[in-house]
């Protein structure tokens, strides 16, 4: 078995929430980490004072997207694409390990595939 955890596909369901609400600040997180001004007056200002308000961000930034992969490493849940909002989530099936595989706008988790073969091998539930 690769993973600790799986999930049954009420508890999937039930994380959810939790999810989108998660990849909303690793996004956000993450554009703060790519805001051009701000990486500029980072690397302007760390020779004397570290970037000072820019680099306040930048490091909150990096902090809260490490805080947010950790949470999903802690429940076992595989963030696949977070621009795409690709999850998955480790299931048993038939006695055999597979993810249960949910894409943001998605109304409810309604396929699965086995651990390697990714979205496209996706099977309806």
């Amino acid at each position: 078995m690769r993973h600790e955890r799986h999930y049954s596909l009420d508890e999937a369901r039930a994380a959810l929430p939790w999810v989108v609400d998660t990849l909303a600040v690793m996004r956000a997180a993450r554009e703060r980490l790519t805001d051009s001004e701000a990486r500029e007056a980072l690397h302007g200002g760390a020779p004397t004072n570290g970037g000072g308000a820019p680099g306040k961000q930048v490091g909150e930034a990096f902090l809260a997207l490490r805080a947010a992969a950790a949470a999903f490493d802690a429940r076992g849940i595989v963030v696949r694409d977070l621009d795409r909002g690709l999850i998955d989530f480790p299931a048993l099936r038939g006695g055999r390990e597979v993810y249960l595989c949910w894409l943001e706008g998605e109304d409810d988790i309604g396929f699965w595939h086995d651990l390697d073969a990714g979205y496209p091998g996706r099977q309806a539930l």
